[in-house]
């Protein structure tokens, strides 16, 4: 028996420590979106300003998550992850003091790096957990970015109301905290390294290209989709990602092996990946939204900032009980059925969304299935994934699917709010029914497309394989 081995702690006390760390990152990724109008008003920002309080984490986190994934895999996975906390903290104490839009921003982008938890939490539970835990705990952790990404919206409206927005990040805060001084003293280092440094070049064409696309589209619905603008970022992002594959190619030591980017089971999870991101993301604008809507529109409900958010929290509930579950699903199914049940149960949740909305008890119901499928589909994803690449490679690979989320999620919210901009009525100035149910149903066909690249994903042994030490599935063709 090694030294390694006889220092590792319990499965279930590393997962928790990690969890922790992967719920801090998602609320503070959802959790300041409702209370925008609240900062906004109190930093005496604009609305073009305040909104890149949302757009910025985005930006650095699209940035930073692969790129931390990989130094995970070169460097260490344990001291990366304590690195990354440390900055997310001090990102999240400088928003939670801040006094201007600008030091907001500050602290903003600086706790984009917490994007880098997620990959860096996948490779240690990939190096580091028996075998037969690992479908499950991955699972577990893959779901934790839908859960808090929900539970955030759950719970702005409440901390705001009760203790005010600066609560958003002292809360996390705590929770960062301790995670970092529980990753220092229980999670174990994992021996499994990258022998290879960090190709500087690649690098920076993949952060050139990826900051390019998603400020692109977040703007696009601003600037308009065929305004010089927007054409012309855009094909500076495409043409910054083909140099940066082209330089990855052709390096020895390259940041992202596209070997690896070729294989079928991992292009198409992550083409999956950016459907149901634009789903969830979508979801989080369009609910809330619609069931704020007053009643005189003659199909809101007129809640509230927190009864809007209640609605998410079926989705948020069942994420966190199918997430574990989905491990012993892939056992006995393979892990490719529950990524096409679950893009095909979140896409029948959006059209349940377009044409049966006229109670709040058809919202909670499409809400609940669309965590049961979100929940289901991403926990699968991140274990085909594992299993389809080296060990060496775990950190960026599932560093780029979790992008290929954020991706998506960056043209769902864009193209979902141009639709309601464009279905005003004229009487009151708001989105008209026929926006939100336009809306919904793009939804619903994104997520119907989401269902045939899932059902292009390799059948693989299921969750067993998800430990394995080299690549489950071939290239295409």
């Amino acid at each position: 028996m090694t030294a390694h081995s006889t220092t590792r702690r319990p499965a279930g006390v590393t997962l928790a420590i990690l969890a922790l760390s992967g719920v801090a990152y998602a609320l503070l990724q959802s959790l300041v979106a409702p209370a925008l109008p609240e900062i906004q008003r109190d930093l005496h920002a604009s609305a073009n300003s305040s909104s890149w309080i949302l757009t910025s984490y985005l930006l650095a986190a699209s940035i930073a998550t692969p790129l931390i994934g990989r130094v995970g895999d070169i460097v260490g996975k344990k001291r990366t992850l304590v690195v990354v906390l440390v900055v997310l903290a001090f990102g999240t104490l400088i928003s939670a003091v801040a006094s201007s839009i600008g030091v907001m921003l500050v602290g903003r982008v600086i706790q984009g790096a917490g994007g880098g938890i997620f990959p860096l939490a996948f490779a240690i539970i990939r190096d580091e957990f028996p075998r037969e835990k690992v479908p499950a705990s991955i699972g577990t952790m893959s779901a934790l970015l839908g859960i808090g990404g929900g539970l955030g919206i759950v719970l702005a409206g409440v901390i705001v109301d009760n203790l005010s927005y600066h609560f958003l990040f002292w809360l996390p805060l705590i929770a960062i905290a301790i995670a970092a001084v529980a990753t220092v003293v229980m999670v174990p280092e994992s021996p499994v390294r990258a022998p290879a440094s960090i190709n500087w070049l690649a690098a920076g064409l993949l952060s050139i290209g990826l900051a390019a696309l998603l400020y692109d589209v977040s703007q696009a619905s601003t600037w308009g989709w065929t305004a010089p603008k927007t054409v012309v970022l855009f094909l500076v992002a495409i043409a910054a990602l083909a140099a940066w594959i082209l330089v990855e190619l052709r390096s020895r030591t390259p940041l992202v092996d596209m070997r690896v980017m070729k294989l079928r089971g991992v292009w198409t999870t992550n083409l999956t990946a950016a459907l149901l991101g634009f789903g969830m993301y979508g979801s989080f604008i369009l609910v809330p939204q619609f069931v704020e809507m007053p009643r005189s529109t003659g199909y809101g409900f007129g809640s509230s900032v927190t009864g809007a958010g209640l609605c998410l929290l079926p989705m948020a509930a069942m994420m966190l009980i199918v997430g574990p579950m989905a491990g012993k699903l892939e056992r006995r199914f393979g892990s490719k059925p529950p990524v096409v049940a679950g893009s095909l149960i979140t896409a029948v949740a959006f059209a349940m969304f377009a044409f049966a909305h006229g109670a709040k008890l058809e919202i909670y119901i499409g809400s609940a299935l669309m965590g049961i499928g979100i929940g289901l589909a991403f926990a699968a994803m991140a274990n085909i994934i594992v299993a389809a690449v080296p060990p060496d490679q775990t950190g960026v690979a599932t560093g780029i699917n979790t992008i290929a989320r954020t991706i998506g999620g960056g043209f769902g919210t864009t193209i979902l709010a141009s639709i309601l901009s464009g279905q005003v009525l004229v009487s009151s100035g708001r989105p008209a029914e026929q926006g939100f149910t336009i809306a919904f149903a793009t939804a619903a066909g994104a997520l119907v497309l989401g269902t045939l690249a899932a059902w292009a994903i390799p059948r693989s042994g299921g969750g067993a394989r998800a430990g394995a030490r080299q690549p489950a599935m071939e290239p295409a063709g």
